[in-house]
């Protein structure tokens, strides 16, 4: 498996476009994508403070998810929804994953 963990802040009173970004990228899923678990996540301090954790059955099926046209016009709308709400460019940090435990 192969993850991306992404961090943003949003900009003050943008809490609510954080909703309708998480629908816009479900929107644009594909079948057969390689995603396997999504969570989006703010810190209970910092509620502009956002990570996001986005695994995949692999490296190359998230590129390949990526570089997807059929997602394209979707991903349009939700990048005006991140230029809209994110305070600055998100960092990305791409992961392999070693071991996963669910109880």
């Amino acid at each position: 498996m192969w993850a991306q963990l992404i961090r943003t802040r949003l900009k003050d009173g943008k809490e609510a476009g954080l909703a309708q970004l998480i629908q816009q990228l479900r929107d644009t899923e594909q079948a057969g994508s390689g995603l396997v678990r999504s969570l989006v996540m703010r810190e209970e301090h910092d509620p502009n403070s956002v990570t996001m954790l986005v695994v995949f059955e692999s490296a190359e099926k998230a590129r390949a998810r990526e570089n997807d046209p059929r997602r394209e016009e979707g991903l349009a709308a939700a990048r005006a929804t991140m230029a809209e709400i994110f305070d600055g460019p998100p960092s990305f940090t791409d992961l392999v994953v070693d071991e996963e435990f669910t109880p």
